[in-house]
């Protein structure tokens, strides 16, 4: 009994729980950091932008109908000429909408002449999102009221837009009554993409188009975290089997 007790002392066990070692230290850094990133990066989409479909194809070629945007939650002092905003508007039906704003209170906005290009304060505007150049419907002339928008769809030949309310303020519908701003597709995924800002405007005193919001950063955080999860996890499975595989060589 005692020789036993004897060779216990003379050979310790020693304890498999000791401290980390600095792989595997490093391991659970990287996993927490691509946590935080993916996390972040969805929780800041969720809480910014809001998905919206688009059921007709009053802005083709920008949006085309079967499409589904987000869109930024903005108020309509955030916006400016050229952007594509989601907005509902009582005297319109009250249903969603989605058009560009061309013009902002205070504005002269017409078409006129034989080609009828848009204009604004009597400065031609170059619109190379338009579906169509030339000839865009009737030709009209207005003054935005203060604290309002003038909106076109992309395709002026089949929009049912501000120039379809000119009897109502001008067409135009109050700023207020702005949602969000639309800065990409995401669906079908041939479509998903970002929104490209238009400089048209860029040449105009006044608000001009928005610059992006954080959708693209926030996305590039969320996959890049997704992706350093999934590798650290390889990384760390492959390097226990290889630990595993020489320990029971050596035994």
């Amino acid at each position: 009994m005692s020789g036993v007790v004897e060779q216990a002392a003379d050979h310790p066990v020693v304890p498999t729980g000791g401290r980390r070692g600095p792989a595997a230290i490093l391991q659970g850094v990287a996993l927490a950091l691509g946590l935080l990133m993916m996390i972040g990066g969805f929780a800041l989409i969720a809480v910014d932008y809001r998905p919206y479909d688009i059921p007709t194809p009053s802005m083709h070629p920008t949006l085309q109908a079967g499409d589904t945007v987000l869109a930024r939650k903005v108020g309509g002092g955030a916006i400016g000429r050229g952007d594509v905003v989601v907005f509902r508007d009582r005297d319109w039906g009250g249903e969603l909408m989605v058009k560009r704003v061309v013009a902002v209170g205070g504005d002269t906005v017409a078409t006129n002449g034989d080609n009828r290009r848009l204009t604004v304060n009597g400065q031609p505007v170059d619109e190379p999102y338009l579906a169509a150049q030339g000839r865009q419907g009737e030709s009209f002339s207005v003054t935005v009221p203060p604290g309002r928008l003038f909106l076109l769809g992309d395709n002026r030949v089949g929009s049912l837009d501000s120039r379809t309310h000119l009897e109502v303020d001008g067409g135009s519908v109050p700023a207020d009554a702005v949602e969000a701003r639309v800065e990409a597709t995401v669906k079908p995924f041939g479509r998903m993409g970002l929104l490209a800002r238009t400089a048209a405007f860029d040449g105009f005193a006044g608000p001009k188009a928005s610059q992006p919001g954080p959708l693209e950063p926030a996305a590039y955080a969320a996959v890049a975290g997704a992706a350093l999860i999934i590798v650290t996890s390889a990384v760390g499975g492959v390097a226990g089997l290889a630990r595993r595989l020489r320990r029971g060589r050596s035994s």
